[in-house]
């Protein structure tokens, strides 16, 4: 009695520790003290937009609106919610991003009638104030006027387009004798249009478009558990996390100037001085770069692109289990090699030559080869993880006389492909093999012929022009 009750202090002492420890990283930086304001957050673009070269001259941009165009409010399970989804200050937030780069002289625009009845309060001032002094004096002067206003020569316009919610989410939980923790995960994402306008004829000079995912987690334990005949002890501890949607919004708006500035270069909208040409075009080819990925970047985070080539090679182990008439089947392992003619990207035709044993224990083992002809489809052709599907026919005989016992059988099997580095596979798969006679194993018994179950492993090399 002494040892279990023991038994049972040490189980909830472990358990409240498991439950602490697997939320410790946010408790100890949990934000339950006084917290000063501070300077606001930076993105990795500002630095980026603060470390640009300088320009040979700046341009002079104005920004008249940038606005949520999105009209969406933020989700609320219970009740109406009238906030928006996107803070409503995307106008200053593409100003001050203007104003990091370097590259734009930046006026006021958003808010041009106050600043002409400022402009116009001061003019009034300086007429009373000069009609003033010729009343007590006999001296005629005039008001000082006002420097003129600065003019554009480019219009930078657009604003966020989207905010696209759980594009991705999904989690993970588990649960033992009342001790679970569970996580939680889910991604929205907001997009971002900016173009540059010139006032000399209206042209649109430049469009660009950038996105931003935006990351929310959840982390929870929780422990339920009866500690005595009449006691419950349940507690529970976990800690949220979601990325600011400001902060995703400022990145997507500083990614788009610092792309702007580089499209402008490389379209001669705008130059960099001469001494900074070798950092500019290195910025420029990492930006093309970029493209080139985006170009087959799928919106769940997987890039589609070629992969496979228009011909293959491959080779592996494969795993032997004949279906006949005796018992006792033994798996035995074998080997392989074959050869692929892709048809177009998803299709292709397999052949491949087999040299493995076949076995009953104690009663019959023999050496045998086959020959095998499969059509295969691949379903996903373009990622890197794939399922795929083959069926075709196949010869089969006994290795000691092989062209004097040639037996036929129908194939089909199901695998996925792995592909850790372009042109390379790395194949699991399974496949049953139908025999069309009954005497492989040398004993022809009932209605049912004799078959084949392989489970194998192989790799397979591409090369080639891809298949379009």
């Amino acid at each position: 009695m002494y040892f279990n009750r023991n038994l049972k202090k040490v189980h909830f002492l472990l358990s409240i520790l498991f439950i602490f420890l697997y939320s410790c990283s946010a408790l100890f930086k949990a934000p339950t003290g006084y917290q000063s304001s501070t300077l606001g957050e930076v993105t990795p673009y500002t630095k980026l937009l603060k470390t640009l070269p300088e320009p040979k001259e700046k341009t002079v941009v104005a920004v008249y609106k940038f606005k949520d165009q999105t009209g969406q409010y933020k989700a609320s399970e219970n009740i109406s919610n009238w906030s928006t989804a996107i803070p409503q200050g995307t106008t200053s937030i593409l100003l001050k991003a203007l104003e990091d780069s370097k590259w734009f002289t930046t006026i006021e625009r958003e808010n041009i009638s106050d600043l002409l009845n400022e402009r116009q309060i001061i003019k009034s001032t300086r007429q009373e104030y000069v009609a003033l002094q010729n009343q007590t004096s006999a001296q005629k002067s005039s008001a000082t006027p006002l420097p003129p206003l600065l003019f554009a020569g480019v219009i930078i316009e657009g604003g966020i387009v989207s905010y696209d919610t759980n594009i991705m989410t999904g989690g993970a939980g588990a649960r033992y004798f009342g001790i679970g923790a569970s996580s939680q995960y889910r991604q929205d994402r907001i997009s971002v249009y900016l173009r540059a306008v010139s006032t000399n004829n209206g042209k649109i000079l430049k469009t660009i478009y950038t996105s931003k995912t935006i990351l929310s987690q959840s982390l929870s334990g929780s422990f339920f558990r009866y500690v005595d005949p009449e006691r419950l002890l349940e507690a529970e501890i976990g800690v949220t996390k979601n990325e600011p949607v400001h902060l995703a919004v400022k990145e997507a708006i500083e990614k788009a100037v610092f792309s702007l500035v580089l499209e402008g270069v490389k379209d001669g909208l705008w130059e960099s001085e001469a001494s900074n040409k070798k950092v500019i075009d290195s910025l420029i080819t990492n930006q093309k770069t970029e493209e080139e990925i985006n170009d087959n970047f799928r919106v769940d985070n997987r890039i589609m692109a070629d992969k496979r080539g228009s011909f293959a090679i491959r080779g592996g182990l494969q795993s032997n289990t004949i279906k006949g008439d005796y018992v006792n089947a033994k798996a035995k392992v074998g080997f392989n090699i074959g050869a692929k003619l892709f048809i177009n990207k998803s299709f292709n035709i397999d052949a491949s030559w087999s040299d493995f044993y076949l076995e009953n224990s104690g009663i019959f083992k023999r050496k045998f080869n086959s020959l095998d002809f499969n059509l295969e489809y691949i379903l996903m052709p373009s990622d890197n993880i794939s399922p795929y599907a083959y069926g075709g026919v196949g010869l089969i005989g006994s290795s000691y006389s092989y062209f004097n016992n040639i037996k036929t059988k129908i194939n089909a099997g199901v695998g996925v492909e792995y592909m850790p580095l372009p042109k390379f596979g790395l194949r699991l798969y399974g496949e049953y093999d139908f025999g069309m006679n009954d005497d492989w194993d040398n004993f022809v018994n009932g209605k049912r012929n004799d078959n084949l179950f392989r489970v194998g492993f192989s790799l397979n090399y591409y090369f080639g022009k891809p298949k379009n």
